[in-house]
């Protein structure tokens, strides 16, 4: 039997997500649900350019020091193609580190665990390979919005 090649990772895009204040929705046993309304943004990259359409959203889900994301929203590309993008994924940091993010601190993605696995949808010829490929998204908070770089798993 042949062994597999490792896995590549290829950049194809950025977005930067700006994002309302997050509202409270409840708490179940040991965790507390949250949503984040998305309000519009940009995509810039070599794959993909366009723009963050607001009205998607983010509900996450805290159990201990993980937070359990499950966003949706739309993206519009340059030539006017409207892109579905359910991202979901996970955030974790050591409690002094998430303080500092509480606090308003900009910190390097190194400092904490915040991965996503997107799904797009189109049928749109030219942005095809969206719908048809496995993506990893790194995020980041920065100045009050969430930017993920998303790179295409060869």
């Amino acid at each position: 039997m042949s062994e597999l090649p490792d896995p590549r990772l290829v950049f194809a895009f950025e977005a930067r997500v700006d994002v309302a204040e997050t509202r409270h929705v409840g708490r179940g046993p040991d965790e507390v649900l949250m949503f984040t309304p998305i309000t519009g943004g940009t995509v810039s990259g070599p794959r993909l350019t366009g723009r963050v359409l607001a009205g998607g959203g983010d509900w996450s889900t805290t159990r201990g020091q993980v937070t359990e994301l499950d966003a949706r929203y739309l993206l519009e590309a340059d030539d006017g193609t409207v892109i579905d993008i359910r991202n979901r994924g996970f955030w974790r940091a050591a409690p002094e580190v998430e303080a500092r993010v509480e606090a308003g601190e900009d910190l390097p993605e190194t400092e904490y665990y915040y991965r996503t696995s997107p799904i797009f949808s189109t049928d749109a010829p030219a942005h095809r390979w969206l719908a048809s490929s496995v993506f990893v998204g790194l995020a980041r908070g920065e100045r009050g919005r969430v930017c993920i770089r998303f790179f295409e798993v060869l």
